[in-house]
């Protein structure tokens, strides 16, 4: 059934959130301190592992970086774009509207765990080609595996931030939900190649939820999300600089 993938994710943010929010009961406030340093600092890893893994490659015997001039030309363009458009307030807002909506006015941290949690589960290459796999024939695999690290995240998340991590289930919905819909038209511009570079950009703006959870940092990662639409057409750039 075309969107079970998208079904069964949402399900794992849900479930990690329910048991995080278990875990965060009756801690004290030293305990929650440690938990959003361990997320910030498991956020960061995940991030660099997956930057190296596109970035680096052995060439001749010898360990190489490439693709340097497509992650400057992609960020430079996001970064533009997503200020124009101000990606970050839009989303805020939308965190403040849940966060009144839900009941949860004196949550001091429900609008950063939104932000956080949906921008750590919806960027990267598995929730694009998975929600694509999904929508064209059906095949969910890619999505259930995504489920089980999304509830690792997001229950580690939600024990250290509260529950606002547990409303990232909207964007993600909304987010797959889509692609999963327009599979058909999407997927012909999901070459090897862009997806290798959706994947490498996209690590990159984990790194930085990850600095911003970790250091306290102010790293407007919403403004950067338009960097993965650039890293992925600059797939079909015919210039070699640019790979």
């Amino acid at each position: 059934m075309h969107g079970l993938g998208t079904f069964i994710n949402c399900l794992g943010v849900l479930g990690g959130g329910a048991l995080g929010l278990c875990l965060r009961k009756g801690l004290a406030e030293r305990y929650q301190s440690s938990l959003i340093t361990v997320c910030g600092l498991s956020t960061l890893f995940l991030g660099i592992a997956g930057t190296l893994e596109e970035m680096l490659a052995i060439e001749g015997g010898v360990l190489a970086s490439h693709k340097t001039m497509m992650i400057l030309f992609s960020l430079a363009l996001g970064a533009i774009s997503g200020e124009a458009l101000d990606i970050e307030k839009h989303i805020g807002e939308f965190g403040q509207w849940v966060k009144i909506r839900s009941g949860s006015g004196n949550d001091a941290y429900f609008v950063d765990g939104f932000v956080s949690a949906s921008l750590t589960i919806c960027i990267g290459a598995m929730a694009v080609v998975g929600s694509i796999e999904d929508g064209l024939n059906g095949d969910f695999s890619t999505l259930a595996a995504k489920a089980v690290l999304d509830l690792i995240i997001v229950l580690v998340l939600t024990s250290s931030l509260g529950k606002g991590c547990i409303f990232a289930v909207i964007p993600l919905g909304l987010f797959q939900g889509s692609i999963t819909l327009l599979a058909g038209v999407i997927e012909p511009l999901l070459t090897a190649e862009a997806v290798s570079n959706l994947s490498l950009v996209g690590s990159m703006l984990i790194f930085c939820v990850g600095v911003n959870l970790l250091f306290d940092k102010n790293i407007r990662v919403a403004n950067l999300l338009p960097s993965l639409v650039f890293a992925v057409g600059s797939a079909f750039i015919p210039l070699q600089i640019l790979r």
